[in-house]
């Protein structure tokens, strides 16, 4: 059994590596914490650290659930658990393997005793029949592992919807508030159960093959060093809402640089009458203010299938930095290059944008695999004109060409042309140069930075000071 600083110093640990900014000093703060509470009382203890290490309401499920693993409510079938004499045995057919749960008494018996628990709200008492079920239902059929789908299909607490209705609602008439209300009130309560049963495995499961190892297998990143090829739907829509406040500040940046890089035309008027004090002789120069207004902004995306994913993230970035320059035209290429402005209409649904760009937009020359050269040269004879002086170009693509051309001496005439020029790759950097990948050709030409998470965008950002 572990100690209570090994449990401190393996817990801060686990979150660090989770992605939870946790310093040397927040660890101390919940030490001097935990002085201050009963340590028998795990929600106190749960509240003292969270109270000290966790900055972010997103960072909180992923605390939770480590904070599970690493103090758990109960050891093996828990002190609480019922007597093994009252377990439920699972009725055995006439070749000897348990008969379906909906054929088995003492299945049914179970899902009655749950009925009346998500009737009740007890959570301490749905807790406790979570253990029980998992030690009876939630193990794999040879004994090796836990799992929580044998015991959501065995109890299938989804199906109680309709009884749990009838018992709340005594014959009022259905289709009202009062079910709407019932309906939603059983629905968290049935969530409640899945998370709890879920916990359980985790706990069961860490103690039989260790509680780091479940730790990295359990707890997904917080969003911010969420990899862009692992985020699903949901991830993307909260994706969206984070990408905004970086594109006004990747917009402000900009502008920085240009107002930084050149002054105003002379003000000769305020120069010559300057000069007045010294004889006549113009010894300081004035300059006219330079007129701030929005840059204009080229996107070059690769939206083949080695990064179909990023190509989403790329999208969201698009339909953010939109609004912050005056001009934004996107394209997308694989092995030709295609305009796909058109498809970011406001509003737009990023999913749906995607599915537009892979059935219209022209982004296959022959073999419909990366092919950075032919692309650059596409996009370069079709639409030269989008590169201005006043443009930043944005270059977003992992940079592998499947050994293909490159088109390096295209390349750098358009970041010649264009005022700024930067290049995302959505690759880790160890294995940039590797295989096919032309990162550092590229990147003599155009400055490179890896970009695989909100975190590595908003560092790229800050570089740009």
């Amino acid at each position: 059994m572990a100690s209570l600083v090994d449990r401190h110093t393996g817990f801060v640990a686990a979150l660090r590596e989770a992605g939870l900014p946790v310093s040397v000093a927040e660890g101390l703060d919940a030490v001097r914490a935990m002085k201050a509470v009963d340590l028998l009382d795990r929600s106190a203890l749960r509240a003292a650290y969270a109270a000290t290490v966790v900055k972010r309401p997103q960072h909180r499920p992923t605390f939770d659930t480590l904070f599970d693993l690493w103090f758990p409510a109960a050891v093996g079938d828990g002190a609480g658990a019922a007597r093994e004499e009252d377990r439920p045995v699972r009725t055995l057919g006439a070749d000897g393997s348990p008969v379906p749960p909906a054929l088995d008494p003492e299945v049914q018996r179970r899902r009655e005793e749950l009925m009346e628990l998500f009737l009740a709200g007890d959570d301490a008492a749905l807790r406790q029949f979570a253990r029980t079920a998992v030690a009876e239902y939630g193990r794999t059929p040879g004994q090796e592992s836990w799992f929580s789908s044998g015991v959501l299909r065995a109890l299938s607490p989804e199906t109680l919807m309709a009884g749990l209705l009838n018992a709340v609602l005594n014959g009022q008439e259905r289709g009202g508030m009062a079910e709407r209300v019932a309906r939603r009130t059983f629905r968290d309560r049935i969530a409640r159960f899945e998370d709890l049963v879920a916990s359980e495995v985790r706990r069961r499961i860490a103690e039989d093959t260790g509680v780091e190892r479940t730790a990295r297998l359990a707890v997904r990143p917080p969003l911010e060093r969420l990899d862009f090829s692992s985020a699903n739907r949901a991830d993307l829509a909260a994706l969206r809402r984070e990408v905004y406040p970086l594109a006004r500040k990747l917009a402000s940046k900009l502008v920085q640089k240009q107002r930084h890089g050149k002054r105003g035309r002379l003000d000769f008027r305020r120069t010559v009458r300057a000069s007045l004090g010294s004889g006549g002789v113009p010894l300081t120069t004035h300059y006219r203010p330079r007129r701030p207004h929005k840059p204009e902004l080229v996107v070059l995306c690769d939206a083949s299938d080695s990064v179909s994913a990023f190509a989403h993230f790329t999208l969201l970035l698009t339909f953010a930095l939109r609004e912050q320059f005056s001009k934004v035209r996107a394209f997308a290429f694989i092995d030709a290059t295609d305009e796909i402005t058109k498809y970011f209409a406001p509003g737009a649904d990023v999913t749906d944008a995607m599915t537009r760009m892979a059935a219209e937009a022209d982004l296959v020359w022959i073999t419909g695999r990366s092919n950075y050269g032919h692309a650059i040269k596409v996009f370069d004879d079709k639409y030269r004109d989008a590169i201005t002086p006043k443009t930043s170009l944005l270059i977003l693509g992992d940079a592998r060409s499947n050994y293909g051309e490159l088109s390096l001496p295209i390349l750098r005439s358009m970041v010649d042309r264009a005022r700024h020029a930067y290049w995302l790759n959505p690759e880790p950097r160890r294995l940039w140069d590797t295989g096919d990948s032309a990162a550092s050709r590229y990147g003599d030409l155009v400055p490179m930075f890896e970009c695989r998470n909100l975190a590595q965008l908003a560092a790229f950002i800050e570089e740009l000071a």
